[in-house]
């Protein structure tokens, strides 16, 4: 029995989410003239990845700028008479109506070329959504639509985009674990003592630690759990291990929620320790080196290798780990070495079962 430095850690299934997910759709109707992308590919943001039939757009900016042209040409036009209208006023030919009806006629032409400018200005965003090109950085999906195909704003998404670096794993904690694990990390800075690590699909544990960023504002009714989050790194793979991302949307992880920092507790060897009706329990090495039933409990820290013990021993003492089969209350023991488990430590040796 002995204190060693454990890694505390609960686990939980979770799911990647993308960060950002865009939906690329048509702005305007207009044939679809080019696709300039691979399907499954990563883009930058500000990528060219469709690009429409752009003539008829150009015709009616065009058009809209010879209307701009023309509401100039009334305007100036409406100026000049109302500066002779007003130079006339003062003279026995000028009339206070002719001024009146020059400066109404002078703002109707101001107004005029207001809209003509408008008209413009939209003929100009309707030939930029012309192109469609990435608003983020990320990976694209198939396009539902190919070239050729007339398009509306009506047609759907005709391709997605999900960003890669980093990502959401999103999972749910019952609401009682959650309680105890933010009592547990209150006096260690709280969730920012915890990191977020996942196991893959494979088994293999991901190298990229990640940090909690979320939970959510409500707990749900039919599960009493509470939906969390993670934010983890998701760099490109190095060289010699294939191309891509090894955190995919949508993929199905373990999460694994552990302390920062190690903590020390009292561990024995996982193969110590035994259950039964009664409870878990280990064999101690009592006075005469005769074997005694000990009913212990387990704590939050343990691992695959290591069992915390929260109570039921002392540091120092002595428990069986091998030829747990033979052993019963009373039996003899020989106390000796034993191969250390995993996570070091020192402390009294375990012991074997006599022969």
């Amino acid at each position: 029995m002995a204190r060693r430095p454990v890694t505390e850690t609960n686990e939980f299934i979770g799911r990647i989410e993308a960060v950002d997910r865009v939906d690329l759709q048509s702005r305007v109707t207009a044939f679809l003239e080019a696709r300039l992308f691979d399907e499954g590919a990563e883009v930058k943001q500000g990528d060219l990845l469709f690009r429409l039939e752009r003539g008829p757009f150009e015709a009616q900016l065009q058009i809209a700028k010879a209307g701009v042209a023309e509401a100039q040409a009334q305007l100036q036009n409406a100026n000049l008479t109302l500066g002779r209208a007003q130079s006339l006023l003062s003279t026995p030919a000028g009339q206070r109506s002719t001024v009146d009806n020059a400066t109404a006629a002078a703002r109707s032409a101001q107004a005029q070329l207001l809209s003509a400018q408008a008209q413009e200005q939209q003929a100009q965003i309707n030939l930029n959504y012309t192109e469609i090109r990435a608003p983020v950085a990320g990976r694209i999906g198939r396009a539902s639509v190919t070239p050729g195909n007339v398009v509306t704003p009506s047609s759907g998404a005709l391709a997605t985009i999900v960003s890669q670096d980093p990502m959401y794993a999103n999972f749910t904690v019952p609401v009682r674990t959650m309680l105890e694990l933010r009592s547990r990390y209150a006096e260690r800075g709280g969730w920012d003592a915890v990191a977020v690590r996942l196991r893959l699909p494979s088994g293999q544990m991901y190298e990229q630690t990640g940090k909690l960023d979320f939970i959510d504002i409500d707990v749900g009714r039919d599960t009493d759990s509470i939906a969390m989050r993670g934010r983890m790194p998701n760099p490109p793979l190095p060289a010699g291990r294939g191309v891509g991302r090894e955190l995919t949307a949508g993929q199905l992880v373990t999460v694994q929620l552990a302390s920062v920092e190690p903590v020390q507790v009292l561990t024995v060897p996982r193969s110590a320790m035994m259950t039964d009706q009664r409870g878990d329990f280990v064999y101690v090495v009592g006075a005469d080196n005769k074997a005694e039933r000990r009913a212990i409990r387990i704590g939050s820290q343990s691992t695959p290798q290591l069992v915390a013990v929260a109570d039921g021993l002392k540091e120092g003492e002595q428990v069986v780990v091998e030829g747990l089969q033979r052993v019963r209350p009373g039996a003899a023991v020989t106390p000796g070495p034993v191969a250390a488990p995993a996570g070091g430590g020192n402390g009294a040796p375990p012991a074997r079962q006599g022969g």
